[in-house]
């Protein structure tokens, strides 16, 4: 057999593997409950206590610092683990090994180790009258068994939704780090911001430190109800760390943190946003609690390697030029805030068209009123999954906002963007966003095209 023919089997392996996921109760309608994936873990061995934690979640901004305390810790010299969702493209963008998506032949392989495991769990929850395992349980513990036989020394575990009865917090984290928590997964967490908070608050385990972003009143005061509660060490940024300047630089920006441990100057980040810098700043702290329990200053070399290195795909990533065309993931009006923000002060474009197409249980209005100051034109478009408002009925919503005027409907993502970028001058951006699948297929359809950076 041909390396290349080697490869083709392997990919079709580990397509095979993601079609059998998307078999099982889908993301869409988590299970809140911890049982059938503790149980699975046992059957397996518990794999999840074979190596060190660090806990994320919050509404905005987890990937992008998850990513972040994963570069620097790996460049402090430990193998790490990274799990993240959802996936832009392919499903082993979520299971990060080493700074590397899992390859196709160890998703696949793995998956074979654990699937008659969770066959047997599968079985047990039939005869007790309950749901299988689903796709992110299932992929939790494919990612924890995947880690376990990499072997790494601390996984970085960013929550799928919420926290409490998320799958991944059958894991005691060494760490739990909680990004800005704002409204979002309503329907699941809560209708105000304390009860998302308080179930976001429940990766909190006995006796472990936890870093906490700049929150909203109601927010912080469930984190520290959480805190005391657990015995928990509670670091918050503007009091036990905080970021101090951030300034734009060519390709990203410069920042100095105030860490847990000292003083960080001149750090670069190649991202954009003030969003970005301060999530940096929770990751610097993350880490500093994780190594040293925020008393070992980490090295200015170490800092330079882990965030100079760090990507965050999807988040304000340029992905094509002449015109210059950026995605962004932003699905919620806090995630639009900030990438309007970041707009304003990272580019100085004289036309921005927006491509937008958002999933049909997200508030609409508040992402476009967000959005609307940095836009001059809307075409609304969709993403082409089940879960995509119709392109004519987020058209009425966002034409209520911006204006008949300024919005135009083209449900064809790939000649949304074809329309977008002939129109635009050398001056001018395309920015398309309103989910993680918009962002994906951007992906795709700007390599299918060959225009992609």
């Amino acid at each position: 057999m041909t390396p290349a023919d080697r490869s083709a089997d392997d990919r079709a392996a580990a397509e095979a593997v993601h079609a059998e996921l998307l078999a099982r109760i889908g993301e869409a309608t988590p299970q809140p409950r911890l049982e059938p994936t503790r149980r699975a873990a046992e059957l397996l061995g518990d794999p999840h206590r074979s190596f060190a934690i660090v806990h994320v979640t919050g509404t905005n901004g987890k990937t992008s610092t998850a990513r972040m305390i994963e570069s620097i810790l790996r460049a402090y010299g430990l193998r790490t683990g990274l799990l993240t969702s959802p996936h832009l493209v392919r499903l082993n963008e979520r299971i990060v090994i080493d700074g590397e998506p899992i390859s196709d032949r160890m998703l696949a392989d793995t998956w074979g180790d654990i699937a008659p495991y969770l066959l047997m769990v599968d079985a047990e929850q039939a005869a007790n009258g309950e749901a299988a395992l689903s796709n992110f349980e299932a992929l939790t513990l494919l990612a924890f068994a995947a880690f376990a036989d990499a072997p790494v020394d601390v996984a970085i575990l960013e929550v799928g939704m919420g926290g409490e009865w998320d799958s991944t917090n059958i894991a005691d984290g060494d760490v739990a780090v909680l990004t800005p928590i704002a409204l979002d997964h309503e329907k699941f967490l809560g209708s105000t911001v304390a009860e998302i908070a308080r179930t976001k608050a429940g990766i909190i385990k006995p006796a472990a430190t936890v870093v906490s972003a700049l929150q909203q009143p109601e927010a912080m005061d469930e984190i520290l109800t959480a805190s005391e509660r657990d015995e928990a060490e509670l670091v918050c940024e503007g009091v036990g760390f905080a970021l101090t300047d951030a300034r734009l630089a060519v390709g990203g920006q410069l920042i100095d943190v105030r860490g847990r441990a000292g003083q960080y100057t001149e750090l670069f980040v190649p991202l954009f946003g003030i969003h970005q810098a301060q999530n940096a700043a929770v990751a610097i702290a993350a880490v500093e609690s994780f190594l040293g329990n925020g008393t070992q200053r980490l090295t200015d070399e170490v800092l330079a390697e882990g965030l100079g290195t760090v990507t965050s795909p999807g988040r304000l990533q340029l992905i094509g030029i002449e015109p210059s065309v950026l995605i962004d993931a932003a699905h919620n009006p806090h995630g639009a805030e900030a990438l309007a923000k970041a707009m304003l002060s990272s580019f100085a474009f004289e036309s921005v068209t927006a491509i937008v197409g958002v999933l049909d249980d997200k508030d609409v209005r508040g992402i476009i009123e967000a959005l609307d100051p940095v836009v001059d034109r809307f075409i609304v478009s969709s993403s082409g999954t089940a879960r995509s408002l119709q392109a004519d009925e987020l058209a009425e919503a966002v034409a209520s906002i911006a204006g008949a005027d300024r919005v135009q409907v083209e449900p064809s993502l790939a000649t949304a963007i074809d329309l977008a970028r002939q129109d635009a001058g050398p001056n001018d951006a395309v920015l398309i966003t309103g989910s993680v699948m918009m962002a994906g297929q951007a992906m795709l359809i700007a390599a299918e095209q060959n225009w992609a950076l």
